[in-house]
């Protein structure tokens, strides 16, 4: 079965996409878009996958419970779960490794938890785009712990990309799959890895159109996970 995805779209959650990022305002546009299965992964934290996930069940389409981690040396990574349940036990860990330092709404954005219908119930005062305590190796050790997938997210970007700030993806992190960017149309790609591509949206007209698919046997967050492991 052909699975068109976005596993890498931001929603108001994090402080650096726009408001329009609400859970029914995603899945509307991932709907227009033509797409089976789409991931909200925010910056170390998973309180807006349920939201999400109950939004896109009007369009039929799947939701993968995912978070965007950030580690101590600075690289982000893609951590796509089974469950939600799962995901939100990864986003407390993750928040619970985050500085001490409050948002600042005016200088880095808002940071709210949202309904499916797209009412603010919340909002995390801690800053969530700062980086972890936590090590490479402890993120993703943590992530296949609890059945998910670990992937070195955007890795043909400067910024946060594991290639540009280890100089390479080291083998003894044994990655099965890397993201790239939307940006990344000529990457030299490595065949021991699987390759996704993703969006990476922050503002709703960047939501991947029907063009990176997966082939899997059904379209269900766990058969996702065991095709990208």
């Amino acid at each position: 079965m052909r699975c068109f995805y976005d596993f890498h779209i931001h929603s108001c959650l994090s402080p650096c996409a726009d408001m329009d990022m609400t859970p029914h305002s995603i899945a509307g546009m991932s709907y227009i878009n033509g797409l089976n299965a789409i991931a909200v992964a925010d910056h170390n934290t998973a309180r807006n996958i349920r939201a999400v996930t109950k939004a896109a069940e009007e369009y039929g389409i799947c939701v993968v419970p995912a978070i965007e981690a950030e580690s101590a040396e600075n690289i982000h990574l893609l951590c796509l779960f089974p469950t939600i349940e799962t995901a939100e036990e990864m986003g407390k860990f993750l928040e619970s490794h985050l500085p001490p330092i409050k948002n600042r709404p005016d200088i880095f954005g808002e940071q709210w938890i949202m309904n499916e219908v797209d009412e603010k119930t919340g909002e995390i005062d801690v800053l969530l785009i700062n980086a972890t305590d936590l090590p490479i190796e402890e993120i993703k050790a943590k992530a296949e712990l609890l059945g998910g997938v670990c992937i070195a997210a955007h890795i043909d970007r400067e910024k946060n990309g594991i290639v540009a700030t280890l100089g390479c993806v080291p083998d003894y992190l044994e990655f099965s799959t890397l993201e790239l960017s939307r940006h990344a149309t000529d990457y030299e790609k490595d065949g021991k890895y699987k390759y996704i591509s993703d969006s990476d949206a922050h503002i709703l007209t960047d939501i991947s159109e029907k063009v990176n698919f997966l082939d899997v046997g059904e379209i269900t967050p766990a058969e996702i996970i065991k095709n990208l492991k």
